[in-house]
């Protein structure tokens, strides 16, 4: 079995940005910009965008962030979106997800103008995505496919199972296999008889947010296994059944431990696996990089 290093591989990427950012400001004297808006304070989203706002940073991007109150009303995040939207030094715009709930996330999505639509989640992009008609992909979904490309794992032909199916991650994943000659089955929790199908998957890409659901005994020989899913665990017994020992290292220190959908006993039957951290999850900010870079090109029309 071979690691699929999604460290190393988002390290190259990011380096790529970074080269084309220098160059492109010496050429044009401007740099992409990425505004991420953010309401509310969810722990999760709050590190996460401080990650992204890091990473863009260090790339030479112009990122900002526009932190609102978790009680704003939709109005006022429409209006901050259409000042976004006519702002010409801002090239890709993102909301954090998950939204307070009393707002709407696809009227919110809508809103956003499709050409700096960085995250590819306005129906235009997803529809552009499903025939064919776009390079600029969903990060997650594009960097699991990147992966794959780098380790010259060929899609063509596979029988692909897809675990999830929320417009993130399962359904532009699925049409993305689709498209690369992959015959996929998308699966979700009212699926009949999972373990049968997916012992049939010849490449498993799980991001349903359940630890350790995919187990060995539901998959064959040599399958290779892809881990969306990034699960916080807080309990010892847990940790220590589900984690690897990088993470409980982390538990005896920090009192938590992170792993996937796809449990560790699991990736010994496998061909190639994404190990989970240090798998897609970096490869998913690497390409939100990666698309602000490209949106500020088209708009600048550099392409």
């Amino acid at each position: 079995m071979t690691i699929l290093d999604g460290k190393i591989l988002a390290d190259l990427v990011q380096q790529r940005v970074q080269q084309e950012v220098e160059e492109l400001k010496i050429r044009t004297g401007k740099v992409p910009g990425l505004t991420v808006v953010i309401a509310g304070n969810d722990p999760a989203s709050q590190i996460y965008v401080r990650g992204k706002n890091k990473t863009a940073e260090k790339l030479g991007i112009e990122s900002r962030v526009l932190e609102l109150d978790a009680s704003v009303s939709s109005s006022e995040l429409l209006d901050t979106i259409s000042r976004l939207n006519m702002d010409g030094d801002v090239h890709g715009i993102l909301v954090q997800m998950p939204l307070p709930d009393h707002l709407d996330e696809w009227e919110i999505l809508d809103h956003i103008d499709p050409a700096k639509d960085v995250d590819r989640f306005h129906p235009v992009n997803l529809g552009m995505l499903t025939l064919q008609r776009t390079d600029i992909y969903p990060c997650t979904p594009a960097g699991i496919l990147e992966t794959l490309d780098h380790y010259k794992i060929d899609l063509s032909g596979t029988h692909a199972v897809v675990l999830g199916r929320s417009f993130i991650v399962g359904k532009p994943m699925a049409a993305m296999l689709t498209n690369r000659n992959a015959t996929v089955t998308l699966c979700h929790s009212r699926t009949r008889d999972l373990p049968s199908i997916l012992k049939q998957a010849d490449i498993i890409v799980a991001a349903i947010g359940k630890p350790g659901f995919v187990t060995a005994d539901m998959v064959k020989d040599g399958v290779v296994l892809v881990d969306v899913g990034i699960n916080r665990l807080d309990k010892k017994e847990d940790v220590l059944a589900l984690c690897d020992e990088s993470q409980i290292k982390k538990f005896e220190k920090k009192g938590y431990g992170i792993t996937g959908d796809i449990h560790k006993e699991t990736f010994a039957k496998s061909s190639y696996y994404t190990p989970v951290p240090g798998g897609i999850g970096a490869m998913t900010v690497a390409m939100l990089m990666q698309n602000t870079l490209r949106l500020f090109k088209k708009q600048l029309h550099l392409d």
